[in-house]
């Protein structure tokens, strides 16, 4: 054999390892590595966008590692609809998603109520992490739709001191609703005012692209794992 294709043939070992190296780093940062308990909520009535990000919401939640617990509620008129309690079980948790109603029908009353109802549920026995999932426009008209109210309404003090009080982080992603947030850019950036100052101050975060929708969730979930990996790793 040469030592040109002695060369060549080493070059060509060392450049697939390398390349096998970056894919396996790769994966794992897309991992969540260790488990958690979170609940994934959904607006009902966000715009019929947010149906195609379905399937990469349930691989999300497929992804958690073993020993996690997953609870699917929908934020809707009336009450939190619970689609799946929490559970250890991630396929069955992913296989109750459903694709939002996208009708002002099912507008909730504000978005906040409900996420109270939704941390009620998680139990003080638990010892992993415990995180919230909010996909939602995040704005709060009940009591009047000005700028003093914008970050400041009472439901949101409320639920920020209800996630405080369970040790639950929140994390949301923005999308507009069929409603105020689809029309106005105003309405968006209050909604999305609460929505970050829900996610300061719990410990979690707001992702959101400007005050226009949204492209997809996929950038949203790679950062989402990226910072529960952060936190998690400072436990």
């Amino acid at each position: 054999m040469s030592l040109a294709v002695a060369v060549t043939i080493a070059l060509s070992a060392f450049v697939t390892a390398s390349a096998r190296t970056s894919k396996n780093e790769d994966q794992r940062k897309a991992e969540i590595l260790e488990p958690l308990n979170i609940a994934v909520l959904i607006q009902d009535d966000l715009i019929s966008q947010v149906s195609n990000e379905i399937g990469v919401t349930k691989d999300f939640i497929r992804s958690l590692p073993k020993g996690s617990r997953v609870m699917v509620g929908y934020i809707t008129s009336g009450t939190l609809q619970v689609r799946q309690p929490f559970t250890t079980d991630t396929e069955k948790a992913a296989q109750s998603l459903r694709i939002p109603t996208a009708s002002l029908a099912s507008a909730p009353f504000n978005p906040y109520v409900e996420v109270i109802e939704a941390l009620k549920q998680f139990d003080s026995s638990w010892n992993n992490a415990n995180a919230v999932l909010l996909i939602s426009d995040g704005l709060d008209t009940s009591r009047g739709f000005d700028s003093t109210a914008a970050g400041h309404t009472l439901d949101l003090e409320r639920a920020i001191a209800e996630a405080n009080r369970r040790r639950v982080a929140v994390f949301s992603f923005y999308a507009p609703s069929v409603g105020l947030t689809s029309r106005s850019r105003l309405a968006a950036s209050y909604g999305q005012s609460s929505l970050n100052r829900l996610g300061q101050e719990t410990g979690g975060k707001a992702f959101f692209q400007g005050t226009t929708g949204f492209v997809t969730f996929d950038s949203y979930f790679n950062r989402l794992r990226q910072v529960l990996n952060q936190q998690l790793a400072g436990r």
